[in-house]
């Protein structure tokens, strides 16, 4: 144990550490991450840590071929494990469901001397619709869920409605502990071009980009999965081409779990090329052009936690389209134009309906939609678990 000042804040990044898959939510780590670095809270460290199998390590940094720092696991026989106080901060940003669980005896040692435990909750829907995700990841969520509410001082939501549902599900599956669960919010930054972008962009993406300046571009983000509805966009898509109406889809996400039928459709595509692009393995220097570049965002998923597309299209003034979901209105506010669709033909009938609305120059703007930096997303965490500014307490199981 460490005796000597100043009180360390712990960043757990385990799976930006084994993976960097570039996820939403790792934009999210690598965003707070850098923040912290650059200002550390008054009286704290601030050091990246991982699940070093069993127990926590400092994380190591090297520059990769582009130059950019990232975060390595020590080499083996180099680990440093974790020495700690009463007082440090131990923050769960990355989302580590195997480490938790595996760490499960090793952070109930630390909160029993004094390292205050918190970890973010970015969405339930492993648990609220099991069937979008792989097999076994609704049960592995829910024993994570058990276990943080068991852990933790406080969970951290990105959204109002995530805190919410979180709280609604605390209420069904109160957590036996003596002390009260913290539960707060942080709403998330947006600003790729500060979070360690991936960089390049290769001729061919270079000649897509006046390409789709020939038409309206409709972009949508993220990984292909079940709830990200970009089959039914295709499906709207279609339809419109056969009407002759003049739009492009480009669909930036690699494939998800079983989205072999999609990704072999997008492929074999006839309009591949031509007025729909697939762009898998896009950097996020060629992301930030897109945003620039198309006409509209399509946010078109059944489920978000959050929607940091929604936020990143609004830094470029770029005019959301999106599914009308909760978050979405959270985030989105009255600057955003939502549609209800239960199929491809009904998409295509709202995407009529806005394209008659973006002609007339009477599409909403998404240009006042409330955005954060980094920073101030940073502040908003630290509120929480230095300030104790939280947005609820859950319903507790005594012992």
């Amino acid at each position: 144990m460490r005796t000597d000042a100043p009180r360390q804040l712990l960043v757990d990044l385990s799976e930006l550490v084994r993976h960097d898959a570039r996820s939403g939510i790792q934009r999210v780590v690598r965003g707070m991450l850098q923040t912290l670095l650059a200002a550390p809270p008054a009286g704290y460290s601030v050091h990246a840590v991982y699940d070093a199998g069993g127990y926590y390590a400092y994380a190591g940094m090297e520059q990769d071929a582009a130059g950019q720092p990232r975060y390595v696991a020590a080499a083996d026989g180099q680990q440093q494990a974790l020495q700690v106080s009463a007082g440090d901060l131990f923050v769960g940003i990355d989302l580590s469901l195997e480490g938790v669980l595996r760490n499960q005896a090793v952070l109930a040692s630390l909160r029993q001397h004094g390292v205050r435990l918190y970890f973010m909750v970015y969405d339930l829907l492993p648990v609220r619709q099991p069937a979008w995700f792989v097999d076994g990841l609704a049960s592995a969520f829910a024993q994570w869920l058990e276990a943080v509410s068991l852990l933790a001082d406080g969970l951290i939501c990105n959204a109002r409605a995530t805190a919410d549902d979180l709280l609604d599900w605390l209420d069904q599956h109160p957590p036996q502990r003596a002390l009260p669960l913290h539960i707060g919010c942080a709403a998330l930054g947006a600003d790729l071009a500060a979070t360690l972008p991936s960089s390049g962009v290769n001729a061919d993406e270079a000649a897509l980009l006046p390409q789709l300046a020939q038409r309206p571009t409709l972009l949508m983000v993220g990984t292909l999965e079940p709830r990200k509805m970009q089959a039914q966009a295709l499906d709207a898509l279609e339809l419109l081409w056969q009407q002759d109406c003049e739009l492009n889809l480009v669909i930036v996400g690699k494939p998800g779990w079983r989205m072999e039928a999609l990704a072999a459709r997008l492929e074999a595509h006839p309009q591949l090329g031509q007025r729909l692009f697939w762009l898998p393995r896009a950097s996020d220097e060629l992301l930030l052009r897109l945003y620039q570049d198309s006409s509209a965002l399509l946010a078109a998923s059944q489920g978000e936690g959050y929607g940091l597309p929604l936020i990143e299209a609004a830094q470029h003034g770029l005019p959301v389209i999106a599914r009308d979901l909760a978050v979405f209105r959270e985030v989105g506010g009255q600057h955003a134009w939502y549609f209800n669709a239960g199929d491809g033909e009904q998409l295509s009938a709202a995407l009529r309906d806005w394209l008659r609305l973006y002609r007339d120059g009477q599409a909403p703007a998404s240009g006042g939609m409330p955005r954060l930096d980094w920073a101030a997303s940073t502040s908003q965490l630290l509120a929480c678990v230095l300030d104790g500014k939280w947005y609820g307490r859950a319903p507790v199981k005594l012992p």
